[in-house]
């Protein structure tokens, strides 16, 4: 990675090809203000061409994860007839952060202690894996003061299905990380931060293992085929996997895998 953006509500730190963005705003809980989805936008921008950057894991300091839009800035500023237009934009820059995080050519991690509510679980929602706590609170609370999951609403169904997303959009309600895995939310629980850290690391050392080219393209195929007929679907999987037999990519990993040695873009973790 070139260099670390400048951000005033996360701390980054880069290592061994991966980065972690730790949502750094404790005394608000990490609510996702303007300022913090303006951070978040440009970190998933300037990563998003890096392939040095192999994956990110996103985390909350101060014990909680996220704790969704900032109701204060709601009441202050949106809560009029005259800023509903002020609304609308505020939604589509909202969606704009959850596309980056979904659509980042890198394997996301969501690694949840305290809480996740409302768009902070959205946000859980737009990455690859979740690990969560097995104490963490959940719920999407929108309906219980007025207002809808709106933007979120797609990427929840994404993670845990239509019938489940539904239910817990519609009702507020609340589950805790023991049920995460149960409702398709979670896809590893542990009691204590070294666990949830040794999970981490697992999924590091995996994903440190694939070629960075073929990540983006296989998450790029899946995130395109939904709702394709099936001829097109065949069309743009021989097409994506022709581009990745004659990448540099696949030419030098079916070659390590005759010479017995790892590929070039292996990535021994001091943990492994």
């Amino acid at each position: 990675m070139k260099a670390l953006p400048e951000t005033t509500t996360l701390d980054l730190v880069f290592e061994q090809g991966w980065l972690t963005v730790w949502l750094n705003v404790p005394d608000k809980q990490n609510a996702l203000t303007n300022e913090m989805q303006a951070d978040l936008r440009q970190v998933f921008s300037d990563i998003r061409d890096d392939r040095s950057v192999r994956g990110v894991s996103l985390r909350g300091r101060g014990g909680v994860f996220c704790s969704g839009g900032d109701l204060k800035q709601f009441k202050a500023e949106l809560q009029t007839p005259e800023a509903r237009d002020d609304v609308v934009a505020m939604s589509r820059e909202a969606a704009s952060l959850f596309d980056a995080v979904n659509e980042a050519p890198q394997v996301v991690i969501a690694v949840i202690e305290g809480a996740a509510m409302a768009g902070g679980f959205g946000l859980a929602c737009c990455a690859d894996a979740v690990i969560c706590a097995t104490d963490a609170k959940f719920s999407l609370t929108e309906t219980m003061i007025g207002l809808t999951p709106a933007q979120i609403a797609p990427f929840i169904i994404q993670k845990m299905g239509y019938a489940t997303a539904r239910r817990l959009m519609l009702t507020a309600a609340r589950f805790k990380g023991t049920d995460a895995e149960k409702y398709g939310f979670a896809d590893f629980i542990g009691d204590d931060s070294d666990a949830l850290e040794a999970a981490e690391r697992r999924l590091k050392n995996q994903v440190l293992k694939c070629a960075p080219g073929a990540v983006a393209d296989i998450k790029s195929l899946l995130l395109n085929i939904g709702g394709l007929e099936r001829e097109a679907v065949v069309t743009a999987a021989a097409e994506n996997f022709a581009d990745r037999m004659v990448s540099d990519e696949a030419r030098a990993g079916i070659q390590s895998f005759f010479d017995k040695q790892p590929a070039p873009w292996v990535i021994a973790s001091e943990t492994s």
